[in-house]
């Protein structure tokens, strides 16, 4: 895109499905909680959405490398704020269309989270390692934590979701191990799971906010921490998930945000592997393994319950399945086109949008039919993050 569209530049959509575009910033009197943002990643840009009507409202841009970006709510759901793998945190405004705020905090960054009370704002960083807490209001500093192993040796960190009471965990690349950082007092409180596993990739918290479940990529299986009971330490759990047998080779990780969980269900990407697996979160006990179409990347529960949607690495990153919850069978295969990056339902359920990054386009369809209704155009998309993001924990 040349200089000409401006700070805010507003996209025409592609079907006749899809509503008709304002022609200025979402100036118009309106709620928070229809609104969404979609990553440009190639071009620094986020495209302010609404999901009602499937529009384009507004282009937010000079958000810096977003190669790898993420995306958390303020409570209101006014704010976006946006994490890019270049160090940079922006506070961006739905309403208005707009940078409020911008900083670049470190040399390497992938993701961050926003405490239960929405005045903080945490990053992790692969450069130079550690977490750093901004203040959302205005993103001034609060607090630098260093991940640094008993040796004194720097980690990456990842997996950084939030926790009810102020908290924080993350998970230390290099140092295989869990820390719960507590923002609630005067002072930080640092609690550390130290041998959590090797080469732990990412993390969740589960809805309740009661498991902290990092990825481990070192070796098999998954670490587990319970919240509630936190003088347990780290279970293990899930032998045979990313080794034990011959595997496939690892096209791109799976995401644990991505992780669905419905019905007493989690539904788990296997690393390197054509399979989810669908394990009992009261026990960590593998129900089933379902053959996919590919390697999973995201498996991600509609929130009326029912169904689990996943899309897949390469070479097979242009179909999307649906699990359905109940018999545990692929109900439907669809083929959006290459390069399906993210999956985002909208608040109740009723429909997905799914990124769809070589063709320029996102692709939104209906949960109850599988037809497409709208195509957006957005340039290389990937990730799509609705404003009912905010009432979630762990994003």
């Amino acid at each position: 895109m040349n200089a000409t569209r401006g700070a805010l530049v507003l996209s025409m959509v592609v079907t006749a499905a899809c509503a008709s575009a304002p022609r200025s910033a979402p100036a118009t009197l309106r709620g928070t909680g229809d609104l969404g943002l979609i990553v440009e990643r190639a071009a620094g840009r986020v495209l302010v959405v609404e999901h009602s009507g499937m529009t384009t409202l507004a282009t937010v841009e000079g958000l810096g490398d977003l190669s790898h970006a993420s995306v958390v709510f303020s409570r209101d759901g006014r704010f976006g704020y946006v994490f890019g793998r270049d160090g940079g945190l922006s506070k961006v405004d739905l309403l208005e269309g707009r940078v409020v705020a911008r900083i670049v905090q470190a040399g390497n960054s992938i993701g961050g989270a926003i405490s239960q009370d929405g005045a903080l704002v945490a990053v992790s960083n692969y450069e130079p390692g550690g977490v750093k807490v901004f203040r959302a209001s205005d993103l001034s500093f609060v607090a630098d934590i260093p991940a640094l192993d008993a040796e004194g040796k720097p980690s990456k960190v990842v997996g950084l979701v939030d926790l009810p009471g102020q908290r924080f965990a993350f998970s230390l690349f290099e140092a295989g191990e869990v820390w719960v950082a507590d923002l609630s007092g005067p002072t930080l409180a640092l609690q550390k799971f130290p041998a959590a596993g090797r080469e732990p990739y990412d993390g969740l918290v589960t809805g309740d906010g009661r498991f902290y479940v990092a990825g481990l990529f070192g070796e098999d299986g998954v670490a587990v921490v319970d919240l509630w009971h936190p003088e347990g330490g780290v279970t293990k759990v899930l032998p045979g998930l990313s080794q034990g047998e011959a595997k496939l080779p690892v096209y791109k990780m799976p995401h644990l945000e991505g992780w669905a969980v419905s019905s007493g269900l989690m539904f788990v990407p296997g690393v390197g592997r054509h399979e989810v697996w669908a394990v009992r979160v009261d026990g960590w006990q593998v129900v089933k393994r379902i053959p996919v179409h590919g390697q999973p990347v995201f498996a991600v529960a509609n929130p009326a319950g029912r169904q689990v949607w996943v899309n897949f690495a390469l070479p097979d990153n242009d179909t999307v399945q649906v699990i359905d919850v109940d018999t545990l069978e692929i109900v439907r295969t669809l083929t959006p086109g290459k390069g399906v990056l993210h999956l985002e339902f909208t608040p109740r359920g009723d429909a997905v949008w799914l990124s769809v990054r070589d063709l320029d386009k996102v692709e939104v369809y209906s949960t109850r039919t599988f037809e497409s209704l709208c195509a957006l155009p957005a340039d290389k998309p990937s990730g799509i993050f609705f404003t009912s993001r905010a009432a979630r924990p762990g994003f």
